[in-house]
Formats: C-alpha cells, structure tokens, sequence
C-alpha cells in the first residue's frame, strides 16, 4: 500500500483522519469466534504497511470450553506502532468483542475513553445470564467510560454473504472477516493482503472464499459509510533497520534456529516429543523441512522422547528434545543420563503456568529451579534463555554450539509468551555466522601405540565424541559412574568425587566462553532492573521510559542463566539497587541473592499474564522514592 500524507488522505476520505504514533488493540471473542486468525490477518497488514508490531494471543485454558462462557474467551492483541516497541502494550487503546464473556475478560485492559466495537447481537438473556451480568451493559450506564459502537457484526455479516448458499454454520464462521474488516477501516490497514490469502486458502472452496472476501469488504465498507466512526485512525510507517523481514513467532524462530544450526555444524538434527502446549508448534514446523536433514519423531510419552534423543546424540547426530514443564518433570531421569554420559542434548522448555497441569495455555517463568535442581546427584547444565521471538533463532544456534563443543546437555527456557508472540525479524545474513565445528575421533588418527580412552579429556574438560561401530574406538557407556579415562564402571568414592567436580568444572569454565553482561543505560548509578527470558520487552521499555524523564535507571537482561557471565557481579554491585522484574516468586532473585550475597528487590507476577510496563515503572518510582 502506498503511503501518503495525512492531509493527502483526508482529501480521499469524507471523515477525519487522525494520526498516531502507536496504537493497541484487542480482538476477543468465544474460542470458536476466528480472533486468533483475524488478528494474525490484521498483523500481516501491519507487517506489510510498514509499521512495527508484537502481538500477543491469548488463548483460553480449554480446549473447546462451553460457547459464550468466561472461560472459552479467546484473544489477539496487536501492538502497531511507527517506531520501534518491545511489548505488546498495556493498556487497549481498542477493544472489539464478539459476545458478553468476551466483554466481560477483557474489558477491565481498555482505557478510559477508549474504542469499544461489540457485537450487540449476542448480548441476549442466556448470553449475558452465562458472562455474570445481571443487566446488559449495553443498555445501563457502566460503560460512560468508553467510546462505545454496538455494532450487529452477525447480522451484518449474515447478510453479506447470503446469496452463498452457505449452511448457517458456515455463515457464522465468517463473521470474523466482517469484524477484521471493520477495524481495518478503523486503522487504516491494507484488506488485499487477507484477500489474496483467503484466495489461495480456499482455491479449492469457491463458495468460502466469495464469501469471506464479500463480508471482510462489507465491514471495511460500513466503517466508512456508517456514522458511528467519524474518525479514521493513521500510524505511519516504522524507521527500521534495512533488510528483508518476516513476522515470526517464538517456536518458529527456535525451529529455525536448529535447523540453522544443524547446517552449520553439516549434522542431521534429530527431534523428538511429545505433544504439549505451549511447544507443539515446535513439532509441527520441524516436521515440515525433512528436506534439511531433520528427523521428527512423535513419542509415546516424554520420557520415550528424550530417549530417542539421548540415542541420536549417541549415534552421532544432534538430539533435540521439546516439552514444557510437566514433561521436563517426566524427562529428568533421562536428562541425569545425558549428563552422566556427557553427550551433546538440546532440551527446549516452554514454560507455563504451573504446577503440575496448571493454566496449560498461560505463559510463566516457574521452571527456573527446576531445571537447574531438578535432578538426582550433583548433575549441573548450561541453561539459557531467550529475550524475544527474534532472538530464539540465536539461541537455539548458541545451545547446540554449547551442546557440541561440551559434551552436554544444554536446556533452553522458553515461555507460552514467547513462543506464541510475534514480532518482525530480520532475516540474517547466514554466511556471518561461524561454522559450529565438530569432532569425531576414529582410529586412523590415533597413533599406533594409543588406546583409546572414552573419557579422556582435552583443556576444556570434554570428552571425545566418538560414533558407536567406529572401528577400533568400541567403548561402554550407561548411568553407573565411570572411571576416569577409561569409562569403566567405578564405585570407588575418589573416582567418583573426581568425576562429579570434573564434570562440574566442565560446566562452570563455560563462563569463559560466553559473552560479558552488557548494560542499557548508566554503567553505575541507582538502579539496575535485571530481567531474564520475556520479561525483557517490557524491562527494556520501562528502564528506558524511565531515563526519558531524568532517572538513573539501567537495565540488563540475563540470558546465560548457567553459568552466570564471569562479569555479572561485578555488573551488580556497580548499583545501589537490583530490581529483579519475574513471572514467577523471585527465582531469579533467589539465585542471584545466593551466589553473590547481594541484596535485591523482586517483582513477582503469577497471574498467568505477563508483566507490563507500568507494572515495572511503578516498582521503579516506589524503589528510588525509598532512598
């Protein structure tokens, strides 16, 4: 779409045009209402037109919850903005919703005076009697608050597309074009590019996509000809850096980064799992490129998928392993195994709220102790963690480089945030990246008079990777303790201490082979706001909110979570206060309280929502208004 003035448009348009820096929206409706898919179209739009966007879905905790009720309310919220954001926003500058329930979750987020689009055609007795309203609020005064446009979005939409032939249920599942198209009006967004997709996905459907395209125009169409909207809203397009860019979520993004990875180290990437929310999505984008080398493997059970994976990485490719936090907790046996046996693993934890099955589809940051304690006997990992849906393409690269040269397994700690945010990404440049060197011994280059030796160790304390059936370099391996070298099986109890402070070491001397803490902000001074995985968009955003207005506030953002960057002290104590912002009680806090003896203050969130800004903003102004 071809940009152009606001004083040019408004001479297009018969309303006014009126133009922001950022606006945040919200499309709610029951789970089976089609808003999940509306604002991925209304986001492609936004991609298109240049601006740039995080979104958030939120998904409802049932798989198919009872229509109409709070708890199969289902979510998008788009973020679209002419500079460049972190977060997904706080606060709604818009809301539109499909039903009572939906008005009734999500209404408390819309600010005073903002937008309210709502299908007044569901607000029936048996509709509100199911979303807890006594009255309907469309007819009593509780919502004065707001610039309220009953809109009836069903009707409209029925007779859009009646000359269709279509059943009613079809009817109904079309609806949500009629809502996208409305507020696509509303913002000023392209409708081609939701045209040309309903095309291409229905090609075979020439009566879905007739009348999907007529309800999407026909809602455009009443948001300029109706006189509930007399303002037409414009967000310019964002100055980004150069380059050719895609949406992506979080668990693309990782998906990405292994098969990437697995190129860069010339290895065939082997993936097994288990279906779980919120890392399902990890299966089904690995499954689709087994032209690249990549072998998916649906397990039975956790525990069957890191097996596999475990015997992968034995039999000399990359094993990767994908689950949340119930299934880590089935995995951890196998995880001591891998540690034991010191081969290369790639566990990915997407994190939700627990314990146990807990808010399958809620984002939290809960698995933090768990994946560095959560296990047997002293059986210490690298673990790290993702800042945004971009950077999971890094770090599972960075995971699989740690994997390999050490001889570990390596944990990544994702989030349901992360993994289903999206954001634009830049596509990267592939030949800047280093070759992820690999090394497996065979008896050629061993010298005549040599054995040998499965765990023998080079200066970084690794052992050899060796492939079983090579020739010459036949060794056991299993989960009783080793003797030193020869791999044999040893109780004797100075071995065995030998073994476990080696292969402690081995993990610690990672410290020198990862970068320092970098900073954003003062290099000392009052403040430092320390954040780790997601909670880092809205960290970044505060600290830097903050400094706008004149206050000594820094931020960092942890992604090594073990071990820490041989600077991170050192980064602390050049402040008078840490403030560590968590979705969790203070995990991250605990930790850093524990290894350096530095007092910190905690901002805990478990709400199964993310932190927001105002949020951390607030804790910012009530800490340095205590000094």
């Amino acid at each position: 779409m071809e940009e152009m003035s606001p004083k040019e448009r408004k001479t297009t348009h018969r309303k006014e045009i009126s133009t922001l820096d950022h606006v945040v929206i919200r499309l709610a409706g029951d789970s089976g209402d089609g808003m999940q898919l509306a604002g991925l179209k209304f986001t492609t739009a936004s991609v298109i037109f240049g601006n740039d966007i995080s979104t958030f879905p939120d998904f409802p905790g049932e798989i198919r919850a009872p229509a109409g009720t709070l708890a199969g309310v289902s979510g998008f919220q788009i973020h679209f903005s002419s500079k460049i954001i972190s977060t997904p926003g706080d606060d709604l500058d818009a809301l539109v919703v499909m039903n009572p329930a939906a008005l009734r979750v999500n209404l408390p987020d819309l600010k005073p005076k903002g937008i309210l689009i709502v299908n007044q055609d569901t607000f029936t007795n048996r509709n509100l009697e199911k979303a807890g309203y006594i009255q309907n609020p469309l007819e009593d005064d509780s919502l004065r608050n707001y610039r309220v446009h009953p809109v009836s979005i069903t009707k409209l939409n029925q007779a859009a597309v009646e000359s269709e032939g279509l059943t009613f249920k079809q009817v109904n599942l079309t609806k949500n074009f009629f809502a996208l198209g409305l507020i696509s009006w509303l913002f000023d967004r392209p409708i081609t590019p939701t045209i040309e997709w309903i095309e291409e996905k229905f090609k075979h459907r020439l009566a879905i996509v007739k009348a999907n395209t007529k309800t999407l125009k026909a809602g455009y169409n009443f948001g300029e000809t109706a006189e509930l909207f007399p303002i037409q809203y414009y967000v310019p397009p964002a100055k980004m850096e150069p380059g050719l860019y895609k949406y992506i979520s979080g668990n693309e993004a990782l998906s990405l980064g292994l098969i990437a990875a697995a190129n860069l180290a010339k290895k065939e990437l082997f993936y097994g799992a288990y279906p779980i929310t919120p890392a399902s999505d990890l299966l089904h984008e690995l499954v689709k490129h087994k032209d690249f080398g990549i072998r998916v493997f649906q397990a039975e059970d956790e525990i069957a998928a890191i097996g596999s994976a475990i015997g992968a990485s034995f039999g000399g490719v990359i094993g990767v392993a994908g689950t949340s936090g119930p299934g880590f907790a089935l995995m951890t046996e196998a995880l001591g195994l891998a540690v034991i046996t010191e081969l290369p693993l790639v566990i990915i934890n997407v994190q939700r709220a627990g314990p146990s099955t807990g808010m399958p589809t809620k984002p939290e940051q809960g698995d933090l102790l768990q994946v560095l304690f959560g296990r047997n006997g002293e059986s210490p990992l690298p673990v790290i963690a993702p800042q945004t849906p971009g950077d999971c393409f890094d770090t599972a690269i960075e995971a699989v480089r740690l994997a390999i040269k050490y001889m570990t397994p390596v944990v990544i700690l994702s989030d349901g945030f992360l993994a289903n945010t999206i954001d634009p990404w830049r596509i990267p440049d592939m030949t800047k990246y280093q070759q992820i060197e690999v090394y497996h011994p065979s008896k050629e280059i061993l010298k005549d008079s040599e054995d040998f030796y499965p765990y023998i160790r080079n200066e970084n304390l690794v052992r050899p990777w060796a492939i079983p059936g090579t020739k010459g370099l036949e060794y056991r391996t299993g989960g009783l303790e080793k003797e030193d070298k020869t791999g044999n099986v040893s109780y004797n109890p100075l071995n065995h201490e030998k073994m476990v402070r080696v292969r402690a070491e081995k993990i610690k001397r990672i410290t020198n082979d990862i970068p320092i803490q970098m900073v954003e902000g003062p290099k000392n001074g009052k403040l430092l706001v320390l954040s780790w995985g997601s909670t880092y968009g809205a960290a970044h955003t505060a600290a830097e909110n903050m400094r706008k207005q004149g206050y000594s506030v820094a931020n960092a953002n942890l992604k090594h979570l073990n071990p820490f960057p041989r600077n991170l002290e050192e980064v602390l104590r050049s402040y008078k206060k840490v403030l560590i912002p968590e979705m969790n009680l203070g995990q991250l806090q605990f930790l850093v309280q524990a290894r350096y003896s530095i007092e910190t203050i905690g901002l805990t969130k478990v709400q199964g929502r993310p932190i927001q800004v105002r949020e951390i903003q607030n804790k910012i102004l009530d800490v340095l208004g205590t000094e």
